[in-house]
C-alpha cells in the first residue's frame, strides 16, 4: 500500500488530486490547471467575439465568472479533459447509450474518474486489484472486483458522474509492485473529516478530563479544607464538654462528700456498725444485735451458776434454806 501515490485533500483542489492520483505522480500543480483553464477561458471569448464585440451576449459574456475554474481552487470537466489530452488519455461518460450498448464489464477497465457537486476523485486498477483514491480518505481504499459494480452503481444512485478513462496510462512503480503481488486490506481508511472530528473530539475529551482532574483535585483540596475544619471545631466542642464534665463531676463529688459528713454527724445507731472478735474473725453487728447477745450470755450464766450453801442452824442442826437469791442482810427469820 505505501508505494501507491495517494494526494489527500487540500483547500478545493480535488481536481487536481484527482489527475495526479489518477496518473501516480506529481504530474499537475495548480498553476498548471489555471493556465489550462485561462486557455479555455479566451477560446470561449474570441468564439463570443465572433458575434460582434459590440453584441449584447459578447458583454454578457464578459460580465460573468469564469466557468472553467474559480478563486478556491474549482476547475471543471474541460480543463480536466484538457489536462489527460496531454497524456493522450480521453474520457467517455459510463452512463451514456454509446457506453452501455458495449456492455464492457467494469473490471476489464483501467480507470474512472468520478464527479458530485464540484467534487472529483479517482477509482483506479493498480496491478490486478482496484482502489479509490478519493482524496478524502486518508489512504487508499482496496475494492473488491465483486464489489466494483456495486460500487460505481451506488455513486450513480447518489448522484454521482461517472467517465471511464482510455488511453494508456503512464507507468508507476504501484503498477509493478500490485502486478506480481496482492495485497490485503485488514482496516478500511476514514474520511479525513472523520478523523479530524474523532482526533478534536479526543483532545476535547482529554481536555475536558484534565480540567475535570484539576476541578476534581481543587473539590477535594476543598473537601480537605473543610474536613479539618470540622475536626478542629468538634475538637473544640469535645474540649469543652470535657471541661464541663469535669466541673460537673466535682461538684458531685463536693455534695457527696458533704453528705457523708453529714450523715456521720448524726447518731443513727441501727445503722451503726460495730465489731466483735468470734473465733478469731470480725463481725459486723449492730447495737440491737449486741445486746441480744450480751442478754443470752447472762441468761446462760445464771442458769449454771451452782447454789450458795447456807450456815448450819444451831437448834436443828439442819441447813438453812436454799438462797434465794437475796443479799446476806435479808437472810429468813427462824420461824416462832
Amino acid at each position: 500500500m505505501d508505494s501507491i501515490f495517494h494526494e489527500k485533500q487540500e483547500g478545493s483542489l480535488c481536481a487536481q488530486h484527482c489527475l495526479n492520483n489518477l496518473l501516480q505522480g506529481e504530474y499537475f500543480t495548480a498553476v498548471d490547471l489555471s493556465s489550462i483553464a485561462h486557455q479555455l477561458d479566451e477560446e470561449e471569448r474570441m468564439r463570443m467575439a465572433e458575434g460582434g464585440m459590440a453584441s449584447e451576449e459578447y458583454r454578457t459574456f464578459l460580465q460573468q465568472p469564469s466557468g472553467n475554474m474559480d478563486d478556491s481552487g474549482f476547475f471543471s470537466i474541460q480543463v480536466i479533459s484538457n489536462a489527460l489530452g496531454v497524456w493522450g488519455l480521453e474520457l467517455i461518460l459510463f452512463n451514456s447509450r454509446g457506453y452501455q450498448r458495449l456492455m464492457i464489464n467494469p473490471i476489464n477497465e483501467k480507470a474512472f474518474i468520478c464527479n458530485y457537486k464540484e467534487h472529483w476523485f479517482t477509482v483506479r486498477k493498480l496491478g490486478h486489484q482496484w482502489f479509490n483514491l478519493n482524496s478524502l480518505l486518508t489512504g487508499p481504499e482496496l475494492i473488491s472486483d465483486t464489489y466494483l459494480a456495486l460500487f460505481l452503481a451506488q455513486l450513480q444512485q447518489e448522484g454521482y458522474s461517472i467517465f471511464v478513462i482510455r488511453g494508456n496510462l503512464p507507468e508507476c512503480e504501484a503498477e509493478q509492485i500490485l502486478g506480481i503481488m496482492r495485497v490485503h486490506q485488514q482496516q478500511r481508511p476514514r474520511l479525513i473529516g472523520e478523523e479530524e472530528a474523532q482526533s478534536s473530539a479526543g483532545r476535547s475529551a482529554a481536555l475536558g478530563q484534565r480540567e475535570m482532574g484539576v476541578g476534581l483535585v481543587e473539590e477535594v483540596v476543598d473537601e480537605d479544607d473543610e474536613l479539618k475544619k470540622a475536626l478542629a471545631l468538634s475538637r473544640q466542642d469535645i474540649d469543652v464538654e470535657d471541661e464541663e464534665a469535669d466541673l460537673r463531676r466535682a461538684i458531685q463529688l463536693s455534695m457527696q462528700g458533704a453528705a457523708m459528713s453529714n450523715e456521720s454527724s448524726e447518731p443513727e445507731v441501727a445503722n451503726v456498725k460495730l465489731s466483735s472478735q468470734t473465733d478469731g474473725q470480725t463481725e459486723k453487728l449492730t447495737a440491737e444485735e449486741l445486746r441480744k447477745k450480751r442478754q443470752a450470755y447472762f441468761d446462760r450464766q445464771q442458769q449454771v451458776e451452782p447454789s450458795i450453801p447456807q450456815k448450819p442452824n444451831a437448834q436443828t442442826g439442819s441447813s438453812g434454806p436454799e438462797n434465794t437469791g437475796l443479799g446476806e442482810d435479808q437472810q429468813q427469820k427462824p420461824s416462832q
